[in-house]
C-alpha cells in the first residue's frame, strides 16, 4: 500500500474514531436521562466507546501490516455501524436497521479483532526476518547537557 493510502487509511480510522467516541458519549447520556433502563442504548454506547479508541490504535499501527490492518479497521468500522446502529434504531424506532444487522455487525468485530492479532503475528515474523539480515545497532549513549558518559 502506497504512503498515500495508508495516510488516507489512518485518516479514516480517526475520522470514525471521532465519530464513534461521539456517538458513544451520547448515547450514554440517553441512556442515563432520557431511555432509562433501555439496555440496547446502553449497549450500543459501550460498543462504540470500546471501539473508539481501539481504531485510533490501528491508525497508528496502520504501517505494521497495512492490508491487514485496513481491513481490520474496515471491518471494525463497519461491525460498529451495524451493531451499535441496529440497536439504537430499535430503542428509538422500535424496529432494525435490517434482518439480523446486530448479529452481522457482531460478526464483522470480531473477525476484525481476529485480523488484528493476524496482522500482529505478521508484523512480528517480518520483523524478525528484516532484522536477520540487518547488523545489530550500536547501543545509545547516554548524554546528560551535552556530557557524554
Amino acid at each position: 500500500m502506497s504512503a498515500g493510502g495508508m495516510r488516507i487509511l489512518s485518516g479514516l480510522f480517526i475520522v470514525f474514531a471521532g465519530l464513534f467516541g461521539a456517538a458513544g458519549v451520547a448515547g450514554a447520556a440517553l441512556a442515563a436521562h432520557v431511555a432509562e433502563g433501555d439496555r440496547f442504548v446502553a449497549i450500543a454506547a459501550s460498543m462504540a466507546l470500546i471501539h473508539a479508541p481501539a481504531l485510533l490504535g490501528l491508525a497508528a499501527v496502520t504501517a505494521r501490516a497495512p492490508k491487514l490492518i485496513g481491513v481490520a479497521g474496515m471491518a471494525t468500522v463497519i461491525g460498529v455501524v451495524l451493531f451499535s446502529g441496529d440497536l439504537a434504531m430499535r430503542a428509538v424506532r422500535g424496529h432494525s436497521l435490517f434482518a439480523d444487522a446486530a448479529p452481522t455487525g457482531g460478526t464483522m468485530l470480531i473477525a476484525g479483532w481476529l485480523l488484528v492479532a493476524v496482522a500482529g503475528l505478521f508484523a512480528m515474523v517480518r520483523r524478525g526476518a528484516d532484522q536477520s539480515h540487518a547488523p545489530a545497532p550500536k547501543p545509545a549513549v547516554p548524554q546528560i547537557d551535552g556530557v557524554t558518559r
